[in-house]
């Protein structure tokens, strides 16, 4: 499902038209893009919860090259699914 899929869908669901569902959904992603820069997570009880991690430097080694590089430490970002996602996902 692509964005334009997804916002025509809740569209539909809604009876919103899809200029303000657009600007809704753009403006929820915005805000959780926001609270994960701050190292804040963002739960949706039952759907999941969005995090950040950190990750250590470390080295690895270039597949068929052999060629070691200096990997530098990063944020990353984590999504735990909530358990009424992962029961409906199990039963489709």
């Amino acid at each position: 499902m692509k964005k334009a899929d997804l916002i025509q869908a809740i569209s539909d669901k809604t009876e919103l038209s899809k200029k303000d569902t657009s600007a809704t959904i753009d403006a929820a992603l915005e805000v959780i893009e926001e609270a994960l820069v701050a190292k804040k997570s963002v739960s949706f009880i039952g759907f999941g919860t969005f995090s950040t991690a950190p990750r250590a430097a470390r080295t690895a080694r270039v597949p068929g090259t052999d060629k070691i590089v200096d990997v530098p430490a990063t944020t990353a970002v984590k999504f735990k699914v909530g358990k009424k996602l992962k029961e409906a996902v199990a039963k489709a």
